[in-house]
C-alpha cells in the first residue's frame, strides 16, 4: 500500500492568523508538524499550502512542497488538489495544527485501510476523562456503531449521559483516504449538519459512506488559539 502524508496548512485561519508560523519553541509549528510525519515513515510527506512563507518555513526539510489556491474550504479539498498528480494509495490527512501528535497514531489511523481495501476513509479517537473536554464546543466527539464505524460527530456533548454507561470519545483530527475518494470528496455537496457544526468529516457520513474509528490513547493538542500555542509550549518542555 503506496501512502503519501499530505500537511493542509493555510496561512488565514480566522481565529489564529499565520497560525502555522506561530513560534514552538524556537521553531514554526509547521516544522514540529512535519518532523512527526517524517518520524512516522510510512511514506513521502507533501506540505500543501496557499502561502509562500509556509513553503519557506520548511523547504529544507526533505519535503515535497504543492502551492495550492487560496479558496478551499477545508483541508480534504486542499489536499485532493496537491495530490491529484501522485501516485499512490492512501492519503494520510496531517493537519498543520497538530506539533505535538504521536508518529504511532499516524501509523495507527493506517490499520483499518489495511485490513479492509474497500474502506474509504479512516480516523481516530480517544477516550474523554475531563469533563470540561466533553461540555467544550472545541473539542469535537464521536459515536461509533458495534462495527467501530462512525455514527456521528459533533461539538456538543455525545452521547448525553442520562445514563453514563458509555464511555464518551474525542475525535482526533487526522484521517486516512483511499486517494480515489478524496478525489470524489470536493464532488460531494456540502450537507447542513456539516455547516451547523463546522465538521468537514459530517459530508462523508452524510452522503452514505463509511468512517473506521481506531480508538486508543492517542495524545491529542492541537493547536487552534495562542492559548492552545501556550499550552503545547508547555508540553515540549515537560518532555
Amino acid at each position: 500500500m503506496r501512502v503519501v502524508i499530505g500537511i493542509p496548512a493555510r496561512y488565514a485561519s480566522s481565529r489564529f492568523p499565520g497560525k502555522p508560523l506561530a513560534l514552538l519553541a524556537g521553531r514554526p509549528m509547521i516544522a514540529h508538524v512535519v518532523e512527526k510525519a517524517l518520524a512516522a515513515n510510512v511514506g513521502p510527506v507533501v506540505v500543501a499550502t496557499d502561502d509562500e512563507r509556509i513553503a519557506t518555513a520548511v523547504a529544507d526539510m526533505g519535503v515535497e512542497m504543492r502551492m495550492t489556491r487560496a479558496g478551499h474550504a477545508s483541508g480534504s479539498e486542499r489536499l485532493a488538489e496537491a495530490v491529484r498528480d501522485i501516485d499512490c494509495d492512501v492519503v494520510v490527512n496531517l493537519q498543520g495544527d497538530e506539533p505535538l501528535i504521536d508518529p504511532k497514531a499516524i501509523r495507527a489511523v493506517l490499520d483499518p485501510m489495511l485490513r479492509d481495501e474497500t474502506l474509504p476513509m479512516a480516523t481516530l479517537a480517544c477516550p474523554i476523562t475531563d469533563q470540561k473536554h466533553f461540555q467544550s464546543p472545541h473539542v469535537v466527539k464521536v459515536v461509533c456503531n458495534g462495527s467501530g464505524r462512525a455514527m456521528y460527530f459533533s461539538r456538543a456533548a455525545i452521547p448525553y449521559p442520562r445514563q453514563p454507561a458509555i464511555q464518551p470519545l474525542q475525535h482526533i483530527g487526522l484521517y486516512a483516504y483511499r486517494k480515489d475518494f478524496l478525489m470524489h470528496y470536493p464532488k460531494l455537496l456540502p450537507c447542513p449538519a456539516e455547516q451547523a457544526e463546522q465538521l468537514e468529516q459530517l459530508r462523508v457520513l452524510h452522503h452514505g459512506y463509511e468512517i473506521a474509528v481506531s480508538v486508543g490513547d492517542f495524545a491529542c493538542h492541537g493547536v487552534d488559539t495562542p492559548d492552545d500555542l501556550a499550552h503545547a509550549e508547555a508540553l515540549l518542555k515537560s518532555i
